[in-house]
């Protein structure tokens, strides 16, 4: 049997460490070359071989030889297109990732700008807003506690602020005799700082204590300060239509529902009936009557409607109260409202653009600021 040249195969298939195989037998006499097919296979190494030769020659006198292997011995590998398209792809979106990563930053840090002009700005004016007597700053945890338990009994009221020193003021046009109260506001310093001031409103379950002021329309204090400044957060402002003595059938005030809770930003929490049963009233302090009115509902509202009207005849406002009775998130069973009442309506935004969220309160007492 002859064997071919190196490079070629040999009939048990085996090939050198390199890869090259042999070629196919080549015929004898008495028998046909080896016919094998073409096919790969791997060394004992684990190295590529090539496909063996071509079939041997098939003649009677074996003339034909085989043919030579033509493997390299290795795997061959396979080349990378690297596709240009893809990579700037991936360019394109690294960059706007890139992009939106330092806008979110931006828009966070501006956040926080306006949050802590916002706390700044009010802060400064804690010093108007803090009774200049402690001895004589009034107990409210224990008056209105009494006021909850003399609210159906009119005779006790009426022993529960007997004793008091008396003082005559003018309330919407018409002289009337108050008991007295320490006012922990410096009214005159805050007017000098801005003349638009109405009064000072504190609810003591949420913490909350600003200034309130009117504007001649509902636009300017949106987004400006006490100091009248440009201030994201805004002020707490009354409607422009309504008198400013609180003397309305409705009075409405507005403030922002801030994220980090200024501003109206805490209302909702008297959802909670644990926030709601440390006070069921807010005060409004203003230069010469102090106002304290007991919450009566709580509760989410078309952004227009009744919640906004301030006059009504007797039946609209009838219906006015029972709806904001039946509709309370809040426990006002010990609580009686009537068209005599004078409301106040606090106001702030939700999630939701046609909606709003608001407490009411009827005006429970007015006292004199001590003067």
């Amino acid at each position: 049997m002859r064997r071919g040249q190196r490079g070629e195969g040999n009939r048990n298939n085996a090939g050198y460490e390199n890869g090259a195989g042999y070629g196919s037998n080549a015929g004898t006499r008495d028998s046909a070359g080896y016919g094998g097919e073409q096919v790969s296979y791997y060394s004992s190494n684990n190295s590529y071989n090539g496909p063996y030769g071509a079939p041997g020659g098939n003649t009677p006198n074996g003339n034909a030889s085989g043919g030579t292997g033509q493997g390299s011995g290795k795997k061959p590998k396979k080349k990378k297109k690297r596709s240009r398209v893809g990579d700037a792809i991936s360019m394109i979106v690294m960059a706007a990732a890139f992009c939106v990563f330092v806008y979110a930053g931006y828009m966070l840090y501006g956040y926080y700008k306006e949050y802590k002009k916002a706390d700044d700005a009010y802060s400064s004016l804690e010093n108007y807003a803090s009774a200049t007597d402690e001895t004589e700053t009034e107990d409210l945890d224990a008056l209105e506690e009494a006021f909850e338990e003399a609210a159906e009994d009119e005779s006790a009221l009426a022993q529960l602020l007997s004793g008091r020193e008396v003082r005559t003021v003018t309330v919407a046009g018409e002289e009337v005799t108050l008991p007295v109260m320490e006012s922990p506001i410096d009214y005159e310093s805050l007017k000098e700082i801005n003349s638009d001031i109405v009064g000072w409103l504190k609810i003591r379950a949420l913490d909350l204590s600003y200034p309130v002021v009117q504007g001649e329309d509902n636009d300017y204090y949106l987004h400006r300060s006490f100091e009248q400044e440009d201030l994201f957060a805004g002020c707490l402002f009354m409607h422009y239509e309504n008198e400013s003595d609180f003397s309305d059938q409705n009075t409405v005030i507005y403030g922002h529902n801030m994220k980090n809770g200024s501003m109206f930003g805490s209302l909702k929490k008297f959802r909670d009936e644990e926030v709601f049963k440390t006070s069921k009233y807010f005060w409004i302090y203003t230069e010469d009557v102090i106002y304290m009115y007991r919450i009566f509902s709580a509760r989410v509202v078309n952004k227009v409607g009744q919640p906004y009207q301030i006059v009504f005849t007797d039946e609209e406002f009838e219906e006015f109260l029972t709806t904001a009775m039946e509709e309370s998130e809040v426990d006002n069973t010990n609580v009686t409202v009537s068209t005599d009442d004078k409301v106040v309506t606090l106001s702030t935004c939700t999630g939701d653009s046609s909606t709003r969220f608001v407490v009411q309160g009827k005006l429970t007492q007015m006292y004199a600021v001590k003067k």
